[in-house]
């Protein structure tokens, strides 16, 4: 499947949108003087009907927004419309505003990210203004990712890991990633693998405890990267649940988002091989306190811990979901075994 531009999708008329948000928009363009609103294009809506994702075309430079407005009643595909539920999504926006207004000032090339230029928040409504990834080049996804795009995710992920490897922060998730165990009670209440649901706790603790704590992404999916055409550089969006993690949290997520289940067995060394060759370099680069040695060997061991910790919250979340398959429950008993030797 080809690459797809965020601009492959039309842009609506000014004059298609609601005054309200038409006004609200208007409003964003003019204090940033960003000259005259022309067009505004929805890219997509949020997970859950909490608003939306659309590009502003203005005379001066364009940019994103993303539009947060809490709906009084969730409706969520997989039908989790808990308080709980709803609480965790609030926070999770909460911390983004944070992510934008107070990490991304300073653009690293090594990590690309769009750049905050300007958050409004109130009670119930949220509008994180940042920079368009399209107007640096970066401005294609893909669902069937190349050699070049893994390598150029994988890359990101490591410089990322590097660059924050010890680091907290108060503004962000105690514990990143958003299938976090603490989060996640009713899917755990629905667990159906009781082998699974035994040592749930116990992965989470050892997940939690591993020294070489780093900022995680926590959705780093490749549905949130984008690309150069050719997929050789790349950027990361959506930092709904950056906090503090294992790094090969990231990994393993992104690995399953992005390789075909009867393709994971054989890709595995190769994924691995290549995060922990763009960390080396990255830790050296940011001249990490840590030994990148020590780090290896821990994270290598941490990734079978890590999918299986994302494999009890699919199975409590969706049991048809297409990423339990046969490589997931082969690495759940690496996990087991392992396990056992603690």
């Amino acid at each position: 499947m080809r690459s797809k531009s965020f601009q492959d999708q039309k842009s609506s008329p000014l004059f298609k949108k609601d005054n309200t948000i038409t006004n609200y928009y208007q409003n964003i363009v003019q204090e940033l003087d960003l000259g005259e609103l022309t067009h505004i294009e929805t890219i997509q809506t949020l997970w859950s009907g909490y608003g939306e994702l659309v590009r502003l075309y203005c005379t001066k430079q364009n940019i994103i927004v993303k539009h947060i407005k809490l709906p009084k009643l969730s409706n969520h595909p997989k039908g989790w419309n808990t308080n709980l539920s709803h609480k965790r999504k609030l926070h999770s926006y909460q911390v983004e505003v944070k992510w934008y207004e107070n990490f991304t000032k300073e653009t690293n090339d090594r990590f690309r990210i769009p750049q905050g230029l300007k958050c409004f928040g109130s009670q119930n409504e949220w509008l994180i203004v940042m920079e368009d990834l399209a107007t640096v080049g970066l401005k294609y996804t893909t669902e069937d990712a190349s050699k070049n795009h893994l390598r150029s995710s994988l890359s990101w992920l490591a410089n990322f890991h590097a660059y924050y490897m010890g680091k907290r922060s108060w503004f962000l998730w105690d514990i990143g990633t958003y299938w976090h165990l603490d989060t996640r009670p009713d899917e755990l209440n629905a667990l159906e693998d009781m082998e699974l649901k035994d040592i749930a706790k116990k992965i989470d603790t050892i997940l939690n405890s591993t020294r070489y704590q780093t900022i995680v992404h926590g959705d780093a999916k490749l549905a949130n990267f984008c690309f150069n055409e050719d997929g050789s550089q790349c950027a990361a969006v959506d930092f709904q649940y950056v906090g503090h993690g294992c790094g090969i949290k990231d990994v393993i997520y992104f690995m399953s988002s992005s390789i075909e289940p009867e393709d994971c067995k054989k890709m595995q060394g190769w994924i691995l091989d290549t995060y922990f060759e763009a960390l080396k370099e990255a830790m050296e680069y940011y001249r990490s306190p840590f030994l990148f040695k020590d780090v290896e060997k821990e994270y290598k061991e941490m990734f079978y811990f890590a999918w299986a910790d994302f494999l009890r919250f699919l199975k409590g979340w969706s049991s048809e979901h297409y990423k339990i398959n046969q490589y997931s429950e082969d690495i759940k008993k690496e996990a087991l075994v392992l396990l056992n030797k603690k």
